[in-house]
C-alpha cells in the first residue's frame, strides 16, 4: 500500500477574496489542508495559536503586510517556508523580499503548476531543513534536559562560559553529560556555525596521537601517502571538545600546551606552522590536580585549561532529577508508577544518566513496552557493583592486609571484568578510571593473584 502524504497545514493569507478563494481552492486540490486569513493581524494571530507548516502570503495588504506575516512567521519558526505573492513582481521588490526570509516569491496570477512547484518546493526546504538541525543536534549532544535546580545552574554557567572564548574544564563522573555540556558551550558560543570536533583521547592509539591532533605531511612516515589534516586544523573557526584529556600521554601534553599559547600546529614532517582558530573544551573524570602532584598531567596545561571549571554532580546526588530524566528517556512510550519511581530514586546509579537511559531501554524491552516496578528492580540488582572484594567470612579488609597493592588492584581489575562480562569500558567505569588506564594496567606485567583466604 503506498504511504499517503500527511495533509500538512498551509496558512494563505490574501485581502483580495478572488485570489484568497483562488489560492484555498488549488492547494486544496494539491492536498493540503487549507487555513485562511484576510489581513495580517488575524494571519499573526493563527500563527500564534495553531500549528501551521507553510505560509503563502499576498505581500500588499492594508495595516499589517506580508513582510509582517513573514516575519511573524520565521520568529515563531524559523524553519517555516513562507512564499509571498504579489502583483508587483519587479525585482526590487523580489530582492527586498529574499532579503527579510523570503523562501519563494510568486507572480499574481499564479498558475497551478507555479503553485505545485512552490509547494514542492517548500516541503523540501522544510524536509531538508529540520533533517539539518537533526543531524546537528545529534553530532553536537543535543539531548540535554534541565531537570533540576542543579542542571540548571550548570547550564547557565555553560551559557555564560560560551560567550567568551574561555577554554572550558568539565569535571564529572562518567555519564553524568560531560559531552552535552561541550555541546551547549559550543552551539550557545559565537563558533556555533563552526564545526564541532570530539575526540576521546584515551580510545586514540598512543603512537598515532601527533598525527590525528596535528595531522602529517605526505611521505612524514611509513604509510602516509598524502597531507592529511589534524583535529585542529578540522575545528578551525569552532571548538574542539577533548573528551578524557587526563588520559592524555605526558609528551603530547605539551605540544599541546604549545597549540593554546601559539595558536598555530605543525603537521608532522611539516616546515611550515599553521594557523588555526579553535576554542577548546576539555573533559575529565579523574583529579587532574592529584594527578598534578604525582606527575601525571602537567601543571601549566592545566591552568591553561581550567579557566572556566564546569563540574557536574552525579545522579546519586541529584535524585530530584531522575524521574524528569526517565520521563524524557521515555518520551511518552511509558508511563511511570508510584513504585518505578521509588525504585528509580533509591538506586545510587553509579553510571549516572546514561545508565539510567540504558536500563529504561533495556525493561521496556523485558517487560515488553511497559515499565514494570518488578522487572526494573531485577535489572537494578543485577547491575549493583559489590561493595567489597568477595570473601568467605569476616572482615574483607582484614583479609588484604598483607597483600601488596599490585596483587590487590590486580585481584580487583579480573574481579570487575568478570562481574562486567569482560567489557572494558563498562569495568573502566565502575572503577573509576580511563579505558587508556586500564589498557596500560592490563597490558603491564602483572603479579599471580593469590586467594584473599589462602596463605601466601
Amino acid at each position: 500500500m503506498a504511504r499517503r502524504e500527511r495533509a500538512e497545514p498551509v496558512l494563505v493569507v490574501d485581502d483580495e477574496p478572488i485570489s484568497l478563494d483562488y489560492l484555498r481552492e488549488a492547494l486544496s486540490a494539491l492536498g493540503v489542508h487549507v487555513v485562511t486569513a484576510r489581513v495580517g493581524h488575524a494571519a499573526c494571530a493563527l500563527l500564534a495559536r495553531q500549528a501551521i507548516d507553510l505560509v503563502f502570503t499576498d505581500l500588499q495588504m492594508p495595516g499589517r503586510d506580508g513582510l509582517a506575516v513573514l516575519a511573524e512567521a520565521k520568529a515563531r519558526d524559523r524553519d517555516r517556508p513562507v512564499v509571498l505573492v504579489t502583483a508587483h513582481g519587479t525585482l526590487p521588490v523580489a530582492i527586498e523580499a529574499l532579503r527579510a526570509g523570503a523562501d519563494d516569491i510568486l507572480e499574481k496570477p499564479v498558475l497551478l503548476d507555479q503553485l505545485e512547484l512552490a509547494l514542492l518546493r517548500a516541503r523540501g526546504r522544510r524536509r531538508l531543513l529540520r533533517e539539518n538541525r537533526f543531524l546537528r543536534e545529534r553530532a553536537t549532544g543535543g539531548d540535554l534536559v534541565e531537570a533540576g535546580s542543579a542542571t540548571r545552574a550548570v547550564v547557565e554557567l555553560a551559557r555564560r562560559a560560551a560567550a567568551t572564548d574561555a577554554a572550558v574544564l568539565i569535571t564529572g563522573e562518567s555519564g553524568t553529560g560531560k559531552e552535552c555540556i561541550a555541546a551547549l558551550v559550543h552551539r550557545a558560543s559565537p563558533r556555533a556555525d563552526g564545526p564541532f570536533v570530539k575526540v576521546n583521547c584515551a580510545a586514540v592509539p598512543e603512537a598515532l596521537l601527533e598525527s590525528e591532533f596535528f595531522g602529517h605531511e605526505a611521505g612524514a612516515y611509513t604509510g602516509a601517502g598524502k597531507r592529511r589534516a589534524g583535529l585542529f586544523e578540522l575545528a578551525d573557526g569552532g571548538t574542539l571538545f577533548l573528551d578524557e584529556i587526563g588520559e592524555m600521554p605526558l609528551v603530547l601534553q605539551s605540544k599541546l600546551l604549545r597549540v593554546l599559547q601559539d595558536g598555530e600546529v605543525m603537521r608532522l614532517g611539516g616546515e611550515r606552522p599553521v594557523q588555526v582558530d579553535v576554542r577548546v573544551v576539555a573533559a575529565t573524570n579523574r583529579d587532574l590536580h592529584a594527578d598534578v602532584e604525582r606527575g601525571r598531567f602537567r601543571a601549566d596545561l592545566l591552568y591553561r585549561l581550567h579557566v572556566v571549571p564546569i563540574h557536574l554532580l552525579p545522579l546519586r546526588e541529584r535524585r530530584d532529577e531522575i524521574v524528569p530524566l526517565a520521563e524524557h528517556f521515555l518520551a511518552g512510550r511509558a508511563a511511570l508508577d508510584a513504585e518505578v519511581a521509588r525504585a528509580l530514586t533509591e538506586y545510587s546509579w553509579p553510571g549516572n544518566v546514561r545508565e539510567l537511559q540504558n536500563v529504561l531501554q533495556r525493561v521496556l524491552v523485558l517487560a515488553g513496552g511497559t515499565i514494570d516496578a518488578a522487572v526494573l528492580r531485577r535489572e537494578l540488582a543485577g547491575a549493583r557493583p559489590p561493595a567489597v572484594l568477595p570473601t568467605a567470612a569476616g572482615d574483607p579488609i582484614e583479609a588484604l592486609v598483607g597483600r601488596t597493592l599490585a596483587e590487590v588492584e590486580s585481584r580487583l581489575i579480573t574481579a570487575t571484568l568478570a562481574r562486567c562480562g569482560g567489557n572494558r569500558t563498562r569495568a573502566a567505569r565502575t572503577l573509576g578510571i580511563g579505558v587508556r588506564t586500564l589498557f596500560n594496567k592490563l597490558a603491564a606485567p602483572r603479579p599471580p593473584v593469590p586467594d584473599v583466604h589462602g596463605t601466601r
